[in-house]
């Protein structure tokens, strides 16, 4: 699809608001606003290709403005600027806002327009696309997987779930990734840590090579840095504490198989989940780029 796409910036702070129009007016049709209530009124009243919101405002915090926005318009592609990374923004951003990236301040010139670059491409190509989903009888054979070495984590989900989707349970990588390679896996709950060993890198990896898995965190683990690289690069869909919270995680669930469903029956909504291209190639082993490998050669 060509054509111009629009951009929403909202900041309170105008010289923010003015540098930034500056870099991209010539590129895209560039709107402004200092004021939440605003910006949603400017959605709701005008094809919004890509909104990038602060976080701290005064009147409308960014996460608010990310969620509303995507309750109005859900193909707006939705980013976060800001210069503080705690960890309740960042989570309330991936958990109502389900945002495509986030950016730091202050930022590179160069960076943030490869960023919106790709957004706003991205962002034309999804305008008008329905979202509507219905839930089918084969949803039944839908898999979710539990990536996780403490037993009680899994028993706690399957609580949750009870019979609505066939469960798995993978106390270690290598038995996680034999199971993706074999069952119709739509969604994975996991955590981020097993055996007090880092497995985010085999996390992000595995959206690289099945861009239609769904991604949940599940983690006592509060690593704000970590966690951006996970929205960045892994295209997490919901971010959830231990000690867990059932009803978050039913919904949360839930939501992650509605998704699924949905990109499944509009494979252009797949765009939303490009992962940023890591600086530096994350460290994964052979046997589980192996595993990747068998995984993609099932899927076709």
């Amino acid at each position: 699809m060509t054509g111009k796409a629009t951009i929403l910036f909202v900041d309170d702070e105008e010289r923010i608001l003015r540098s930034l129009k500056m870099l991209f007016k010539g590129q895209y049709d560039v709107k402004t606003t200092t004021d939440g209530n605003e910006a949603i009124e400017i959605i709701k009243n005008n094809t919004i290709h890509v909104l990038v919101s602060d976080q701290r405002m005064p009147i409308m915090p960014g996460v608010e403005v990310l969620r509303l926005a995507r309750e109005t318009s859900p193909n707006t592609m939705r980013l976060l600027l800001t210069g503080y990374s705690d960890l309740s923004a960042i989570v309330g951003s991936v958990n109502d806002g389900e945002i495509f990236r986030f950016i730091n301040k202050p930022w590179d010139n160069q960076e943030i327009k490869t960023t919106i670059d790709q957004a706003a491409e991205i962002g034309l190509s999804l305008a008008g696309i329905s979202h509507k989903t219905e839930e089918k009888a084969a949803d039944s054979v839908l898999g979710l997987l539990v990536i996780d070495e403490d037993k009680g984590t899994f028993d706690t989900i399957k609580e949750i779930v009870g019979d609505k989707y066939p469960l798995h349970w993978g106390a270690t990588l290598d038995d996680a990734f034999v199971i993706l390679g074999k069952e119709n896996v739509a969604v994975v709950v996991s955590e981020v840590k097993l055996s007090g060993e880092d497995i985010t890198a085999p996390l992000k990896a595995l959206k690289q090579y099945y861009p239609g898995i769904i991604t949940l965190v599940l983690t006592s683990f509060q690593d704000t840095k970590l966690l951006i690289d996970l929205i960045n690069q892994g295209q997490i869909y919901r971010f959830m504490p231990k000690p867990i919270l059932k009803k978050l995680v039913e919904m949360s669930i839930h939501a992650a198989m509605r998704h699924y469903r949905a990109c499944q029956d509009t494979p252009q909504l797949l765009k939303r989940h490009v992962v940023e291209k890591p600086k530096t190639e994350p460290k994964v082993s052979g046997k589980i780029v192996g595993y990747l490998q068998k995984i993609r050669e099932r899927l076709g």
